[in-house]
C-alpha cells in the first residue's frame, strides 16, 4: 500500500511537473516576444529622438530664419511696388506727348562720349545689379519655400501626444516583463524542488524495492525451511503406506507371509 501511494504521488507530481513546464515554456514564448517588443520600441525611441535633435537644431536657426524671411518679404514687396508703380506710369504716362525742354547747351563731344562711356558703365552696373537681384530673390523664394516645408514638418501635439502613449506602453511593458521574469524565477525554483523531491522519492521508492525484495526473499527461505522440516517430521502418505505394503524378506531373501492362494485353502 505504501509503494502504491508513493507511485500515485509520483504519477501526481510528474502530472504537476508536466503542468509547471508548459507553463514554463510559454511564459518563455511570451518574454522572447516582449524581448521583441522592447527592441522594436527601442529602435522607435531612437528614430524619434534623432528628429528631436534635428528639430531642435532648426529652431535654433528658426529666429534667424524668420528675420531673414521678413526682411526678404519686406524687399520683395518694396520691388512689387516699385514695378507696379512703373507699369502703372508706362499704362498713364503723365506727358502724353513724350516730349520735355531741355535747359542747357549742347555739350561738347568729348563730354558727350564722356557722358556716354560713364552712362555705359552704369548701364552695366545695373545690369548687373538686377541679375544679382534676380538670383537673390530666387534663393529667397527657395528658402522661403524651405521654410514653409521645415515648419510644416515641424511637431505638434500630436507628436506629444504619441510621445505619452509610447511612454506609458513602454512602462506597462515594464512593468509586465518584471512580473514575468519573477515568475519565471519562481517557477525554476519550484521546478528545482519539484527535482529534489523526485530524486528523493525515487531513493526512497528505490529503497522500498529493496526493502520488499529482501522480506519476499526472506520469505521464502522461511517457507522452503519450514516445508523441509515439516518433510522430515512427517513425511507423505503415500510413501508410509508404501513402506506397510511392501512385502519383508529375511536373509534368503524370502517372504515371511505366506501365500494367498494355500491361506485359502
Amino acid at each position: 500500500t505504501q509503494l502504491i501511494r508513493r507511485n500515485d504521488e509520483l504519477a501526481l507530481l510528474y502530472e504537476k511537473i508536466k503542468i509547471q513546464q508548459s507553463t514554463l515554456n510559454k511564459g518563455e514564448v511570451q518574454y522572447r516576444q516582449r524581448l521583441e517588443d522592447i527592441g522594436i520600441l527601442k529602435l522607435e525611441i531612437k528614430k524619434l529622438r534623432r528628429e528631436k535633435a534635428m528639430l531642435s537644431r532648426t529652431e535654433a536657426n528658426a529666429g534667424e530664419l524668420r528675420r531673414e524671411l521678413y526682411h526678404c518679404q519686406h524687399a520683395l514687396l518694396e520691388e512689387r511696388t516699385r514695378c507696379k508703380a512703373l507699369e502703372e506710369e508706362l499704362e498713364n504716362p503723365m506727358n502724353i506727348h513724350r516730349w520735355r525742354k531741355l535747359q542747357g547747351a549742347n555739350p561738347s563731344t568729348f563730354e558727350m562720349i564722356l557722358k556716354t562711356r560713364m552712362l555705359q558703365r552704369r548701364l552695366i552696373q545695373k545690369s548687373e545689379e538686377v541679375v544679382e537681384k534676380e538670383l537673390l530673390i530666387q534663393e529667397k523664394e527657395k528658402l522661403f519655400i524651405e521654410l514653409k516645408q521645415i515648419l510644416a514638418r515641424q511637431p505638434g501635439p500630436e507628436v506629444h501626444d504619441k510621445m505619452l502613449e509610447y511612454r506609458l506602453s513602454l512602462k506597462q511593458k515594464t512593468k509586465r516583463l518584471q512580473a514575468l521574469t519573477a515568475e519565471f524565477n519562481m517557477l525554476e525554483v519550484q521546478n528545482h524542488d519539484y527535482q529534489d523531491q523526485i530524486a528523493r522519492l525515487s531513493n526512497e521508492m528505490q529503497e522500498l524495492k529493496k526493502q520488499y525484495f529482501a522480506k519476499k526473499q526472506r520469505e521464502q527461505q522461511q517457507r522452503g525451511r519450514e516445508r523441509a522440516m515439516c518433510q522430515t517430521v512427517f513425511p507423505p502418505i503415500g510413501q508410509s503406506q508404501q513402506s506397510v505394503e511392501a512385502p519383508q524378506f529375511t536373509g534368503g531373501g524370502f517372504s515371511k507371509k505366506p501365500p494367498r492362494g494355500k491361506a485359502a485353502a
